[in-house]
């Protein structure tokens, strides 16, 4: 089940909750028992080793690569 970040409006408070994702936008309940809370936008990290990656072929594809950076 994903988890979402949340951050209390009216004490400060930041909590996560696992929640599926149909009720990802449903209201919160903070663990002090606010009702003022919004949910914050999660970055992923994702981790491996620096060889794994396969290599792209340089002058191909995306902007870069496309050489519309001029």
């Amino acid at each position: 089940m994903p988890r979402y970040d949340f951050r209390c409006r009216t004490c400060g408070a930041t909590f996560e909750l696992r929640r599926a994702m149909a009720q990802a936008g449903d209201p919160a309940l903070c663990p002090q028992g606010h009702t003022d809370t919004v949910k914050l936008l999660s970055a992923v990290a994702v981790t491996g080793a620096a060889g794994s990656a396969p290599q792209q072929p340089s002058g191909g594809g995306g902007c870069c690569g496309g050489g519309c950076c001029g």
